[in-house]
């Protein structure tokens, strides 16, 4: 064994989560390595080329709030912009950017070769060194031994990865990347709990061989409503291209169903749970009998390439079946297949062993990130992979562990949601999963996380100073609403020319725009706009005094919460002894061992009669060590 370098903290993996978790440890002062079987692919995407949507979207400006890079990565290199759900409310707006895949892999590639203090290996990490039930480094498949004092697991699919297409199936990593198998036998070995997960992706198919004409055109949205990711992006976000709908019908689905049988996923072959939020086609089909048709997203892969993505439609089938059902659709009656699709199974781990600052109980100093946690989509993954490296730097510089409450964040929800209650199948975000997502909106992740990142040391001088602008431009513009009186016959003059019918009088300009009918830009098209206020800034104020009862209640929730969230559970608590408590809830709450009671409340199996049992007797405790302390 070579013993080569001597590090705080080693990062394995260099996808959406390692990438983020190597920045972040880096950043903050801790000596950080990154190891990556391929440099080639880092910040790779093997599914979508695109960054954001539902939920994800808000993901994305939560790590940027906090000082992370997606957000900066996906405006660099967009090529067309949307936000989604318009027609809805705010809670549920989102943004997404369809990516030029291989300017992100560069862009992200270069930005981690900048990162002060981060080395940067292509290694295949085989083994966990441990000692003493605690982590001390890592081996690589060349004998080459790394010590660290924390270690981050972010490997993906790559973990155990096996490929399957129709009855063919080989051990892989998603595109032709080697399988990591010597590392999921080292973390048995360790105690990890480990399981098989499986998802997929749609063939690649030639630009030339689609018949565009028979498709539906989708553009990005009017230049000039287009919003950046990063809360630091000056540069405007651009259109530079159109993605297209198809749509299958009932002769692709009677391909499909009549070769079902081939489908390793129904065939027995595959092992693993799939994700149930982004089925296969084969699975739609077969789960929604009653539909005619599915849509399929024709997406570019980049400006320099003529490769296209077919979003909503992976598979596992055979090639020959891959084909038929293709070419069956209207527009690709002469598409020509450049990859196959195929589902990829893979190895990750029961996220019910992760404490909430995301280390492993079983080996203190090991932390997991991304679909090693048992989630999906790059959103996640990086959202993880911040939080993740910011508690291995601090842990590893003898600080205090960050844990983000639900009810601060997307993240605080989605790590919550896997430490707490599991996952039975991949894991994605959705608004559903908060209680709170009028407060956890996508423009207001500055205000919710900027703070925490200054704090922990993440989030910049430049950062912080235009986080402190942008809080001075809407404290000046909300004071302005507030004072600022419109008279009637140019509010209805404009509400005219908007198309929109008049209202009945004028008044102050914050109690007009909490009318339905009002928008800022109508508003301001009388009063002017506010200075420093671009359209981001001004759909935020416009939300935040349209929705006030709303989100004073949410506010409301959110402090009584806070509360709960304040009785900590002390580690060595002893739950056995609470014979009130069903033995269901002893039992999870024996393994789980929340952090504290808001968390208790949420494992699934602890009743609210548990959880009052718990309170008396952790008040109980806390009135006897108080009586000790006193003696």
């Amino acid at each position: 064994m070579n013993h080569l370098g001597d590090y705080d903290v080693i990062v394995v993996g260099a996808g959406h989560a390692g990438i983020e978790a190597a920045h972040a440890a880096a950043r903050l002062g801790a000596r950080t390595a990154v190891f990556t079987m391929s440099l080639d692919a880092v910040g790779n995407m093997p599914c979508n080329p695109s960054i954001g949507g539902t939920a994800k979207g808000t993901l994305v400006r939560e790590v940027d709030a906090l000082g992370g890079l997606m957000g900066l990565a996906a405006d660099a290199t967009a090529l067309q912009s949307r936000m989604l759900n318009r027609g809805k409310g705010p809670a549920v707006h989102a943004l997404r950017v369809q990516t030029d895949r291989r300017r992100y892999n560069i862009w992200m590639k270069h930005a981690l070769e900048r990162t002060p203090g981060l080395a940067i290996h292509q290694a295949e990490v085989v083994a966990i060194r441990t000692e003493g039930g605690r982590v001390r480094g890592v081996v690589t498949q060349l004998n080459g031994e790394y010590t660290a004092r924390c270690v981050v697991i972010a490997t993906g699919t790559n973990l155990g990865g096996k490929i399957f297409v129709g009855d063919a199936w080989y051990a892989s990593g998603p595109d032709g990347m080697h399988a990591s198998n010597a590392l999921t036998d080292s973390l048995r070995q360790l105690g990890l709990p480990l399981r098989r997960f499986k998802t997929g992706t749609p063939a690649r198919v030639h630009r030339r061989s689609i018949d565009f004409a028979k498709l539906e055109r989708q553009p990005g949205d009017p230049e000039q409503t287009l919003q950046p990711f990063s809360f630091m992006t000056e540069q405007p976000v651009r259109n530079l291209v159109d993605c297209y709908i198809a749509y299958t019908n009932p002769t692709t689905h009677r391909i499909i169903l009549d070769n079902i049988h081939r489908s390793p996923l129904y065939g027995g072959m595959i092992e693993g749970v799939g994700p149930r939020y982004c089925p296969s086609i084969e699975d739609k089909v077969v789960r929604f009998a009653g539909k005619d048709r599915h849509p399929i997203f024709v997406e570019p892969c980049g400006l320099d390439t003529e490769e296209m993505y077919l979003q909503g439609a992976s598979s596992s089938l055979p090639e020959d079946v891959q084909n038929d059902f293709y070419h069956s659709i209207e527009g690709f009656e002469h598409l020509e297949i450049i990859r196959p699709a195929y589902a990829i199974e893979y190895d990750c781990v029961d996220p019910t062993s992760l404490a909430p600052t995301l280390e492993s109980r079983q080996v203190a100093g090991l932390y997991g990130a991304g679909q090693f946690n048992g989630t999906s989509g790059y959103e996640e993954a990086a959202a993880q992979g911040i939080l993740a490296g910011i508690n291995a730097a601090r842990q590893a510089l003898g600080k205090e562990q960050l844990v983000l409450p639900r009810q601060t964040s997307y993240l605080g929800t989605l790590v919550d949601d896997l430490v707490t209650k599991g996952v039975m199948d991949p894991y994605r975000m959705m608004t559903s999963r908060s209680e709170y997502r009028l407060t956890l909106r996508q423009d207001n992740a500055d205000s919710r996380l900027t703070p925490i990142g200054r704090e922990v040391g993440l989030v910049s001088d430049a950062r912080w100073e235009k986080f402190q602008q942008t809080r001075q431009v809407l404290e000046a513009e909300r004071a302005r609403l507030h004072a600022a009186h419109v008279k009637t016959q140019p509010l209805q003059q404009a509400m005219e020319q908007a198309g929109v019918a008049p209202a009945a009088q004028g008044g102050l300009a914050d109690e007009l725009l909490r009318r339905p009918e009002i928008s800022y830009p109508l508003l301001a098209g009388v009063i002017g706009w506010g200075q420093g206020v671009t359209p981001m800034l001004a759909e935020r104020l416009e939300t935040e005094i349209k929705y006030a009862g709303y989100i004073a209640r949410q506010d409301r929730m959110i402090r009584d919460m806070a509360r709960r969230e304040k009785t900590l559970i002390p580690e060595d608590f002893s739950y056995q002894e609470l014979t009130g408590l069903t033995l269901e809830a002893r039992e999870k709450l024996a393994r789980i061992r929340p952090r504290s009671l808001g968390q208790a409340g949420r494992i699934p199996g602890v009743s609210p009669s548990d959880l009052a049992q718990l309170s008396i007797a952790l008040a109980a405790a806390q009135k006897n060590k108080e009586a000790d302390h006193d003696r």
